[in-house]
């Protein structure tokens, strides 16, 4: 069993995944979400209300799945994440007989080079993976053990988190009665649930739009190439309905996701129907049009999808030219009617979807929706912490998982912290 929790700045959402050892195959055993509490933009600030959130809905999912939650995997995300991509050089050692045949022994010291980088004292490194191997100049080798050469050289992409962000994330976690296996960045588990391998080989951007930030990964020949996080989400869209029609945050969440449409042009005639403000302090109730409400919601949503557009162009550099693949909309923001046509009219592309997590199967189906991407990934990404568990080797068999896998996978180098 894995259980993958996602604790957002809205929501928590847990995900709990079982392991066919006959099949090697995961199924969802059972999901929940529950409001979120302590935590602002991504941010623990209230350990105790955290903590007692995450307790809530673990259990919930628990009695769902009908199993019981020892240990979890959770993710990070949001402006305390930074990355970088970094490249090392190492010689290939001479086997005998002048067989210079390149082991995984080279592999290692090769990524253990390009990973020393000076990193602050503040910062703890979450993933090193692997873009590219390059043997006596020939690029493009996803794995180079076995190959003959002299020269052997890695690029890498570096992603970082804030030490005190995972100590207060550990903490919390513990004292909610979980044992934490590992912490992983959010859009990177998303990549496991919901981003397709050609997608990941022609070159696309997953943006999780979350009610507290909006964080992106732009992934390229298989492997990340940069991470950003934009500091405003859903809640921003929130608290402008609540200004604009002068009403408590409560009810302006409440008519967004009810009435809410982020696209003038996707609101038909028959559908500008009416919407009721609620009076407040004995004021009077009032009306107004969907378009009118859908004028408020798109500013503020084209406004997070040209400043996410923004910090990709500013992060790629010359590779934002050659993504042919996706943009793939996650998290909540992403059931927003009109969100995928004005996103194609914010980044120029038709080539806009919604990210919904595999079919994994299981007795319900209420995960396949953008919002569980997080929690689903984790579980997926983790499959092979399921099975050290079954071998009660966990601390072993986890230092595997970040070399051993298939595809994109097989680059990590570190999962865990």
């Amino acid at each position: 069993m894995i259980v993958g929790l996602d604790i957002g700045t809205s929501v928590i959402r847990v995900a709990i995944g079982e392991l066919d050892e006959e099949t090697g195959k995961i199924c969802i055993a059972g999901t929940a979400s529950k409001k979120s509490a302590g935590l602002r933009n991504g941010v623990i600030v209230n350990i105790e209300d955290a903590k007692d959130a995450i307790r809530e809905t673990v259990e919930a999912a628990e009695l769902n799945a009908g199993v019981e939650v020892t240990s979890v995997v959770t993710a990070i995300g949001g402006s305390q994440i930074e990355s970088q991509n970094s490249r090392g050089v190492v010689p290939v050692r001479n086997n005998g007989k002048n067989n210079k045949e390149i082991t995984r022994d080279d592999v290692d010291k090769v990524m253990e080079n390009a990973s020393a980088i000076i990193i602050p004292d503040d910062r703890k490194t979450l993933h090193v993976i692997s873009q590219d191997f390059i043997v006596d100049g020939y690029g493009g080798i996803s794995d180079p053990v076995h190959r003959i050469g002299t020269r052997l050289e890695a690029k890498v992409h570096i992603v970082t988190a804030a030490k005190t962000i995972v100590q207060n994330l550990t903490s919390c976690v513990a004292r909610a009665g979980y044992a934490l296996d590992g912490v992983m960045l959010k859009t990177l588990a998303q990549t496991q649930s919901v981003c397709h391998e050609d997608e990941m080989e022609l070159g696309s951007i997953i943006i999780d739009l979350g009610a507290g930030t909006t964080d992106v990964l732009v992934l390229y020949k298989g492997a990340p190439i940069s991470t950003a996080s934009v500091p405003v989400g859903g809640n921003l869209v929130t608290n402008d309905i609540a200004i604009v029609t002068g009403i408590p945050v409560s009810a302006a969440e409440k008519i967004k996701l009810e009435s809410g449409c982020c696209w003038l042009p996707a609101i038909k005639e028959t559908e500008d129907t009416d919407v009721i403000i609620p009076g407040v302090g004995g004021r009077a109730p009032e009306v107004i049009k969907r378009t009118q409400l859908c004028q408020i919601i798109q500013a503020r949503m084209e406004q997070i999808f040209a400043m996410v557009r923004t910090a990709v162009v500013q992060n790629t550099t010359d590779s934002i030219k050659e993504l042919s693949g996706n943009i793939i909309l996650t998290g909540g923001g992403a059931n927003m009617a009109g969100v995928i046509p004005l996103a194609q009219a914010v980044f120029k592309t038709s080539s806009v979807r919604i990210g919904l997590p595999e079919n994994l199967g299981g007795i319900e189906e209420d995960y396949r929706r953008p919002e569980f991407a997080t929690a689903v990934g984790l579980v997926m990404a983790n499959k092979k912490l399921a099975k050290s568990k079954e071998s009660h080797k966990k601390r072993n068999r986890m230092t595997k998982t970040k070399t051993e896998g298939d595809g994109f996978w097989k680059k990590l180098k570190k999962s865990f912290f």
